[in-house]
């Protein structure tokens, strides 16, 4: 990923626990384009905002985001930031489109330690695949909701772990959060 370091930030303590998030883009268009270009759906411009502003009522203030190159993941990340109260530096990462889970966390174990909360912007199965890889532990029901669910479009869940980037793998985490705009 090669990511430069944020400005002013600084590598949480032992007690704070750093965060994934990770989000699935909104809903997209059928068009005739290819699959890499294919825009939101008019479902999905409505989404990813709504998926924008419960993200910023989580309080969670993001330090790095990474979408992939996909048209839709990019629409979904430029109307959903919007809604934060402060935009992070983001990285557009072609090595999300298409990636498999062990590629994801490839790249999350390239993310500098000063980085708290990664923000990541991709596409199913993966999205689905890495939270619950990395869910370990989780909070009340929120597990089995997430894999009923099948981690729709313009859904979110939040991981929590302590240690180094480096050190992310299976069941490094717990799961704090998570959403979809059916509820």
């Amino acid at each position: 990923m090669s990511v430069a370091t944020p400005s002013g930030g600084k590598a949480p303590g032992p007690a704070e626990p750093r965060r994934i998030v990770i989000l699935r883009h909104a809903k997209a268009d059928w068009a005739e384009d290819s699959d890499h270009e294919r825009p939101l759906a008019e479902r999905g411009r409505k989404d990813a905002p709504v998926a924008g502003r419960r993200l910023a009522r989580s309080g969670i203030a993001i330090d790095l985001a990474v979408c992939s190159t996909a048209v839709r993941t990019r629409e979904t990340w430029k109307l959903a930031v919007h809604e934060l109260p402060e935009r992070p530096r983001t990285v557009y990462e072609d090595r999300l489109y298409e990636a498999s889970l062990g590629e994801i966390i490839a790249l999350l174990n390239e993310t500098p330690d000063d980085v708290s909360n990664l923000l990541i912007i991709g596409h199913n199965p993966g999205m689905h695949a890495l939270a619950d890889a990395l869910a370990g532990e989780a909070e009340g029901d929120l597990l089995p909701r997430m894999n009923r669910s099948a981690f729709p479009t313009s859904a979110f869940a939040v991981i929590e772990f302590n240690g180094s980037w480096k050190a992310v793998e299976h069941g490094v985490g717990r799961l704090t959060d998570y959403w979809t705009p059916q509820g």
